[in-house]
């Protein structure tokens, strides 16, 4: 019966958390009742009820949104992490193709291009250092860490 009573009273304060609730003894049955409307024909008492400091239950709608609103972060995250991944790979084979590039103007020796008319001949010491200055500043521009 207490049980009724206090789950009754649970209820009735949870619904109406922040109304007006009246409290009056039923004539009939003498147990106290509570209720949002006075009664017509009972002395009532208004009993102020203060919402409680909890944090507000959100409906499934908003839960389903806020779930989604999580899922698309982590999604987004997960695209952020893979584009970087993807720039930083692509940063180190242009720095690993820069390298092979340098060291063979490095190295030094015998290095042939190729003139206008498709024919191979070998580059002058002048022409060997410039290249190996300009594949330097190449080098050294795709190798810096950022």
């Amino acid at each position: 019966m207490k049980r009724t009573l206090i789950l009754a009273l649970a209820l009735v304060f949870a619904s109406a958390a922040g109304a007006q609730m009246y409290k009056y003894t039923d004539p009939k049955t003498g147990k106290t009742v509570y209720t949002d409307q006075p009664p017509a024909d009972a002395d009532s008492k208004s009993v102020n009820v203060k919402p409680s400091g909890g944090p507000a239950t959100k409906s499934a709608v908003e839960q389903d949104k806020a779930m989604e609103k999580g899922r698309k972060k982590v999604a987004d995250d997960a695209k952020k992490a893979s584009e970087t991944a993807d720039r930083a790979a692509k940063a180190e084979a242009h720095c690993n193709a820069a390298k092979q590039n340098f060291q063979i103007f490095a190295d030094g020796g015998r290095i042939q291009k190729l003139n206008a008319q498709g024919e191979r001949e070998l580059m002058s010491d002048e022409e060997i250092e410039a290249k190996r200055a300009s594949s330097r500043r190449e080098m050294d521009e795709a190798c810096k860490k950022s």
